[in-house]
């Protein structure tokens, strides 16, 4: 952590210096050096501090470098801010870890041995059930969303965020519910290998792989690239988590396998490279759209809370970190206010923020610093639950909550229904397989 403290220091000097690749750098840096003193003491590749710290740090330094126009210099108090919540997160996460756990080597090994039963027929026809379950159930409701709204996101080329549109309230969170059927297959799969039967042998595999197709075609449907990546992020991550291990060759693969359907999807999201070049205003107009979206995507998120820094009139006292309860409860049709709070961010078009933007939209910088220290405690529990499972199920939920560390930078994941929902139903798959 001192590293990091010294880092920070020296690339907010250098940015206010203007020196700004230099200070991004310093920064990405930083992150690199917390991830590896994670990994190398537990040789855990998805240690969830260690995501945390290399994607929210690492995402701040690549904002850093200033590409665009839109971005602007900090202030002093977004400065502090950012730096206190990654403070806060590791810290808590550390305390209880030497608390609960100790601090020799040995310590650090035995809470990242992995178990689960993988001999158990009756939870691997549970998990296969489920699958089909969730599938069904997500098929259902896109169909009525299809019918009640008289479109389908695939087939309305030339119809500018026609995907955003399709949506009803309610019923949304069963459709995109399908992103947890390739992390159950993971799990399904992995179980049958370890009982030493052949993977081709098993009638189950087969209707796994197709359950699994039927749930990535979803997605599709609704030309939704986060539902893509999240659901393929999730099973990565699954994998790891059961397994241990990743071989690089398989990254290169889904990379490739994954670059074209990530641009297919904008292509029929009718977003064209004029279109995205003209909303991100990059300083050099010649960079290639395959660096500047990615980019974007990552680094106006920390502009978006500056703007929200800057231009706050007052505080929201925890309305906003609620939205998952007048969502789910339909209170906010009930009362409106609940939920009407405007949006800061560079501009309209770019609404995507970092994972504490809520937190000081109620509580300003004491929010930052609660919702870290939260986060760091919950990673750590996570952790200890997951020592030794006797349901595999529990890998699942590991791996959603690498998935949200890993995109710390993205967007309020804590603060979204959606993400409770994923939570719920992957605890209620969890009971059912294990009982």
């Amino acid at each position: 952590m001192a590293v990091y403290l010294i880092c920070y220091i020296v690339s907010f000097i250098l940015a206010r210096q203007h020196i700004y690749v230099l200070s991004g750098l310093v920064l990405i840096g930083a992150a690199l050096w917390l991830y590896a003193g994670d990994y190398i003491r537990t040789r855990n590749l998805i240690h969830l501090r260690g995501l945390f710290c290399l994607f929210f740090v690492g995402g701040q330094g690549i904002s850093c470098f200033k590409l665009s126009r839109l971005q602007t210099d900090w202030s002093t108090e977004t400065w502090i801010c950012l730096g206190l919540a990654v403070i806060a997160f590791w810290l808590a996460f550390e305390v209880l870890t030497r608390l609960l756990d100790g601090w020799s080597a040995a310590d650090m090994q035995s809470v990242y041995r992995w178990f689960s039963s993988g001999d158990s027929p009756l939870q691997a026809k549970r998990i296969l059930i489920s699958m089909g379950a969730v599938t069904g159930v997500s098929y259902l409701a896109f169909f009525f969303e299809a019918w009640r709204l008289g479109f389908v996101p695939l087939f309305s080329y030339g119809v500018p965020h026609a995907y955003s549109y399709f949506h009803i309230s309610g019923v949304h969170y069963f459709t995109v519910s399908c992103v947890l059927v390739p992390s159950l297959f993971v799990v399904y799969s992995l179980m049958i290998a370890r009982r030493g039967r052949g993977l081709t042998r098993d009638h189950g595999f087969w209707l796994a792989i197709a359950l699994t197709v039927l749930s990535l075609a979803v997605p599709v449907l609704c030309v939704s690239r986060f539902q893509l990546i999240l659901a393929v992020g999730m099973a990565v991550f699954t994998y790891i988590s059961m397994s241990r291990s990743f071989r690089p060759e398989y990254g290169v693969v889904l990379v490739l396998l994954m670059i074209p359907a990530y641009l297919i999807l904008t292509v029929l999201r009718s977003h064209s490279v004029e279109y995205l070049n003209g909303i991100f205003e990059m300083k050099n107009s010649r960079m290639p759209i395959f660096i500047t979206q990615p980019y974007m995507y990552i680094a106006n998120n920390y502009d978006n809370f500056n703007c929200l820094v800057e231009q706050l009139p007052s505080h929201s006292w925890g309305l906003k970190m609620l939205f998952p309860v007048w969502a789910l409860t339909g209170l906010k049709f009930l009362v409106p206010s609940l939920v009407n709070f405007p949006l800061y961010v560079t501009k309209e078009e770019l609404t995507t923020v970092t994972l504490f933007y809520d937190a000081f939209y109620d509580f300003g910088v004491f929010g930052m610093v609660l919702l870290g220290a939260l986060l760091g405690a919950g990673c750590y529990y996570v952790v200890r639950f997951c020592r030794k499972l006797d349901c595999p199920v529990g890998h699942v939920f590991y791996g959603q909550i690498a998935m949200y560390m890993m995109l710390a930078f993205f967007t309020t994941w804590f603060s979204n229904p959606a993400t409770w929902f994923y939570l719920a139903a992957t605890a209620l798959i969890y009971f059912y397989v294990r009982s």
